[in-house]
């Protein structure tokens, strides 16, 4: 009966040559381990490997931080057969995956993240039926996800993020029951995602982001019951909104489809401890904060005063409306957390702030096409609220401070806090809702209907083009800003419009 032999060198200030004969007396060999250090190969194929087949009991090899500049050589698989756990994650190794590498019978984790590798993955690594973590992230990986290469009901973790791969996801990813995180984004991967991929109960990470993936999302989307998070991002997939009893038309979730569960204690790390210095803004019901998570998304967390019972009730309003409607211009709900102290919705953070921000900031410019596009896509969004769901809804409180703008100046509708479901009923008084919208831009009747949207749209439309504020002091009861914008057409349009509509080198646009 042998012990275990083990020599680790991580992690330490190491350099020089990894030597070529290092296998040779050391063949009693167990574990292997120099990773985070700064050892370079002697040869431009990693003969180290060569002399480690000596090593019959090898089980682990860790090499991962250190800058080999090397190629992975076939003999990668003549290594013991015991080998379990290869570790070369950061190494600059670049060509390809050798084919022989589907030696490895006994194969559990192969990390080779974060090289130079080309080609294609080579299907023999199917023939690891003990795989349980194959990490192949952040390469230049090409060519289609092979259907051999997961026969394994092992596998738990798959990263084949950040690559060149194309074509379908293969339906054989539905029978591995063992999955818990799948990692697809940022490739070229098209087609529709195969239904055998929903059956995946017990699953808690899918990623499958920035590809080409067409199709609508199915009815078994919702098999997933514990899945922690999901991004479908950035595709070009639809929404059957007849899920939710509407219309029978699809709704763009290209840049939408992202769902995860939250914990508090999440939340209060996210925000460190909902300090002021995340603080983006202050309502009539709570406060917005900014906040990161521990993978790096940035959310914004509204949270709602517990002590108001009007407070509580836009928190109701909001969970209904958020949870139920899906539209690329609409403001995504990613998740709600709630307890005895505390009620929240987390949401997509949106960097570029709001219109309003924007519209009246020195150092930001909006120029004609650019305003008339932020307009055209709100429009889109009350669309969909008043005609393309189940059930009619109204915002109640259209303003430029409640249109966000995220990183690629998208625009989304953001704050339901008020919004009614209309039902059968076409509108209803506001005293009887008790519907706290924004003076200047409510509809003078008083009543929360499709027509008070557009009226409040009306004027926020007129504000975005003449940069005034219906509440200007130079507005008055005799005078407001329809008024005063319906008095303007007897004069130049160039003195009623902002000055910054153009550039200064389209004067004569």
């Amino acid at each position: 009966m042998h012990s275990k032999f083990i020599l680790e060198l991580g992690f330490n200030l190491f350099s020089g040559f990894i030597p070529s004969t290092i296998g040779n007396g050391l063949t009693s060999l167990q574990w292997l381990s120099l990773v985070g250090n700064n050892f370079t190969s002697t040869t431009t194929d990693l003969s180290f490997l060569t002399s480690l087949t000596n090593c019959k009991n090898l089980r682990r090899a860790s090499f991962s931080g250190n800058p080999l500049n090397d190629f992975l050589p076939t003999s990668i698989g003549n290594l013991s057969n015991p080998l379990e756990r290869i570790y070369f994650y950061s190494c600059n190794i670049s060509g390809n995956i050798p084919r022989e590498i589907g030696n490895l019978k006994k194969l559990m984790i192969l990390s080779l993240g974060g090289n130079e590798l080309t080609g294609s993955i080579p299907a023999t690594l199917g023939k690891s039926k003990q795989l349980q973590g194959l990490f192949l992230q952040l390469k230049q990986f090409e060519g289609s996800i092979p259907n051999d290469l997961f026969h394994s009901d092992k596998l738990v973790e798959l990263y084949l993020r950040n690559n060149k791969l194309s074509g379908a996801i293969p339906p054989c990813f539905g029978n591995m029951t063992s999955l818990r995180t799948l990692s697809l984004s940022s490739n070229g991967l098209s087609s529709v995602i195969a239904p055998s991929l929903w059956n995946l109960k017990d699953i808690l990470h899918i990623n499958l982001s920035s590809n080409s993936l067409i199709g609508t999302l199915p009815l078994a989307f919702g098999n997933l019951k514990v899945v922690i998070d999901v991004d479908l991002s950035r595709n070009h997939l639809t929404e059957n909104i007849e899920r939710g009893g509407a219309k029978n038309n699809d709704v763009d979730v290209s840049q939408r489809a992202i769902w995860r569960r939250i914990s508090y204690q999440e939340l209060v790390r996210a925000t460190e401890g909902f300090s002021e210095s995340n603080l983006l803004g202050r309502g009539g019901f709570g406060l917005v904060f900014k906040g990161k998570l521990l993978d790096g998304m940035e959310i914004a967390v509204k949270v709602f005063h517990v002590q108001m019972e009007r407070a509580l009730r836009s928190f109701d309003v909001e969970c209904e409306v958020l949870s139920g409607i899906c539209h690329r211009n609409l403001v995504k709900i990613i998740n709600s957390c709630t307890n005895e102290d505390l009620k929240a919705l987390v949401l997509e953070y949106m960097p570029n702030g709001s219109l309003s921000k924007c519209l009246y900031s020195n150092e930001f410019f909006m120029y004609i096409l650019q305003r008339l596009n932020i307009l055209i896509n709100v429009a889109s969004a009350l669309e969909y609220l008043h005609f393309d769901y189940s059930i009619p809804i109204v915002h109640c409180d259209i303003k430029p401070s409640n249109v966000l703008l995220d990183q690629d100046m998208v625009r989304h509708l953001s704050d339901f806090g008020i919004a009614k479901l209309l039902g059968e009923e076409e509108s209803m008084t506001q005293t009887q809702t008790q519907t706290l919208a924004t003076f200047g831009y409510i509809a003078p009747e008083g009543r929360v209907s499709r027509k008070g949207d557009v009226h409040s749209y009306g004027i926020m439309l007129m504000e975005t083009f003449i940069k005034k504020k219906p509440t200007n002091e130079i507005f008055t009861e005799e005078m407001s800003l329809r008024h005063w914008v319906v008095d303007s057409f007897n004069r130049s349009v160039m003195e009623v419009v902002d000055n910054d509509l153009l550039p200064m080198e389209d004067t004569h646009f």
